[in-house]
């Protein structure tokens, strides 16, 4: 009776599980990179993790164009462990739209998503961007870019300003960039093209299609440290969108001056509730001038952009992941085990060793702690075992439990009234919980339990 039930059952939930499928969009992923051995890993990781009721990753194209760095050999060794990943290599650099219709011709799924190689997403990200196309109307949409710089300096004020401004902007006329999906109905983009969103928004916005603009999708990115390489990067994207109403008869929201110039009025408790605020946001406002002076230029002068030159400092992420941590919505448990290298002493002593363990865990205690973030939470929960509470998606709390790892297994611990050396090594598991989608539901994810490292 029991097997019966089992068999009459297993249709059931194959016919359910084939219904959740049709509902969800099938999607690849393109992710364009040019020397970018840095981030590259850390993207698709969290690009092949994004899941959802209404999206699907059939495929992660990477294509790469012209790289001279570890880039290909850091996608080779992920597509080695993960089906999914393509590889596409361009072995002279033609630009990022010749590398984005490279990936429109492989591409096989009814909805596309671009995202920069130094572009993470949060973990619902793609949740939010392709949940919108249920609706049969809507062509394109984007996501909204936070950036982690610190709004402490100058250029980090400068940043933050930009990207609050296009936020609001295109919540009232969509401008969509950094992270984008669309329908596949389009075989390309102009190959000049130096501002590929807009390209593709000119084109899908043509066939009839409506844009929409989630601020709920999110994604961290760094924008310039420097004042060159703010004003390199603003006048390349000016230039382009010039070129683009003129080829394409299409002119971003964000062109229009009285527009930004109303946000930035109402919006004045950022850009001058304070003498420092007025003054930095008057700096930000007065590069901004002047990139789009540059621009005009190169458009007049018929100057070329769209095989970019590369903006150094907004290309290293990782030595943001403290303030990647600090906006994360995920929430993570690592578990610490202490373990001795010399056991022999202890072989028929089991309380002795427990009592070793429980005190080198109380020393490591402040080591430990000194290299974490204020806010997480560090105690020790038993013989040797020691317990940290951060706010950090899976991958960023693998960072942090393999840098304190490594830490711990190179310091010293000395123990009694004569200081005995003991090493220990250090072995860890972690939990990780994060919002996954509207409704509020909870993933939680895992790493594989005590993770210990490796010695030759």
């Amino acid at each position: 009776m029991v097997t019966k039930i089992i068999q009459d059952s297993q249709p059931i939930r194959e016919e359910r599980q084939a219904t959740q499928d049709r509902a969800r969009e099938g999607c690849s992923v393109g992710i364009m990179a040019y020397n970018e051995e840095a981030n590259i890993g850390r993207t698709i990781r969290a690009v092949l993790q994004q899941q959802g009721p209404s999206v699907h990753i059939n495929e992660v194209i990477v294509v790469a164009s012209g790289c001279t760095d570890h880039t290909v050999p850091a996608v080779l060794e992920i597509a080695a462990l993960e089906p999914r990943l393509k590889l596409c290599i361009q072995e002279k650099r033609e630009g990022k739209a010749s590398a984005i219709n490279l990936f429109l011709k492989e591409a096989i799924s009814p909805i596309v998503i671009l995202i920069g190689a130094d572009v993470i997403p949060e973990v619902s990200a793609f949740e939010y961007l392709c949940s919108p196309f249920r609706d049969p109307k809507i062509g394109m949409v984007g996501g909204r870019p936070v950036p982690v710089n610190d709004q402490r300096t100058f250029m980090g004020h400068a940043v933050h300003l930009l990207w609050r401004l296009h936020d609001r902007l295109a919540r009232i006329h969509p401008k969509l960039g950094e992270v984008i999906a669309f329908r596949n109905v389009i075989s390309g983009i102009p190959s000049d093209s130096a501002v590929d969103e807009i390209s593709i928004q000119a084109l899908i916005s043509q066939l009839g299609y409506q844009l929409i603009y989630e601020p709920e999708c999110i994604v961290y990115n760094k924008g310039p440290l420097t004042v060159r390489d703010f004003l390199k990067q603003r006048r390349r994207i000016y230039a382009g969108h010039l070129r683009v109403r003129d080829q394409q008869n299409y002119e971003a929201s964000t062109m229009k001056v009285g527009g930004i110039i109303q946000q930035l009025i109402a919006y004045h408790a950022f850009t001058m509730s304070s003498p420092k605020q007025f003054i930095w946001t008057a700096g930000a406002v007065a590069l901004e001038g002047l990139a789009r002076l540059q621009g005009y230029y190169d458009y007049r002068s018929k100057r070329a952009h769209h095989i970019w030159q590369m903006v150094d400092t907004t290309k290293v992420l990782e030595s943001a992941t403290y303030k990647m941590r600090r906006i994360c919505n995920a929430q993570s448990v690592l578990v610490f085990r202490c373990i001795l290298e010399d056991t022999d002493r202890f072989e028929s002593d089991l309380e002795g060793r427990e009592r070793e363990t429980t005190m080198i865990a109380r020393k490591l205690l402040p080591l430990i702690r000194a290299r974490v973030r204020k806010e997480d939470k560090l105690s020790v929960n038993g013989p040797g075992i020691i317990t940290a509470v951060i706010r950090a998606d899976q991958h960023g709390a693998e960072v942090v439990a393999r840098r304190v790892q490594k830490l711990v297994e190179g310091a010293t611990v000395r123990l009694g009234m004569r200081g005995r050396e003991v090493k220990v090594k250090l072995a860890y598991s972690s939990l990780t919980f994060a919002l996954k989608t509207q409704d509020g539901s909870m993933m939680v994810s895992s790493s594989s339990l005590w993770n210990v490292q490796e010695k030759m």
